[in-house]
């Protein structure tokens, strides 16, 4: 895997995949940012967001469960001093579909914190983890 990083002005930089898709990131407006893009630690959180909701639908899917839709809310706190790494992530499943059975949702979401999700379990080295979530039937 490979990304590239590009200064673009100020605290601004492209960040470009591997597979060639491109991000604006910045820092924060006390760092000269203009607020133009996404700070590099939102970028961390999103990763891991998508990586566990990779995980989950997949899951989910592949036990049959009729799911239309999950959406993943993430609050993390940061430690005071530098370096200013996460210290408790807190994970908020919002799970849909058509008489989802929670014992289904709740393996999906311990699987992928605990076996699949490498975004999950490498910020698990230094932060502490949490997660819940809610199933939301439609019927």
């Amino acid at each position: 895997m490979k990304a590239r990083i590009k200064w673009i002005e100020g605290s601004s930089f492209a960040g470009q995949s591997g597979s060639g898709h491109t991000v604006v990131m910045e820092g924060p407006p006390e760092s000269g940012g203009r607020n133009l893009g996404i700070r590099p630690m939102e970028m961390l959180l999103l990763g891991m967001g998508g990586c566990t909701a990779f995980d989950v639908v997949q899951i989910l899917q592949k036990s049959r469960q009729p799911i239309t839709d999950c959406e993943v809310e993430i609050s993390a706190e940061r430690a005071e001093t530098i370096p200013k790494i996460f210290t408790h992530i807190h994970v908020h499943f919002k799970v849909s579909g058509h008489g989802l059975k929670a014992h289904h949702v709740k393996r999906a979401i311990e699987l992928s914190s605990e076996k699949y999700c490498s975004a999950s379990i490498m910020l698990g080295q230094t932060a502490a983890i949490s997660h819940s979530y809610e199933i939301i039937d439609l019927g």
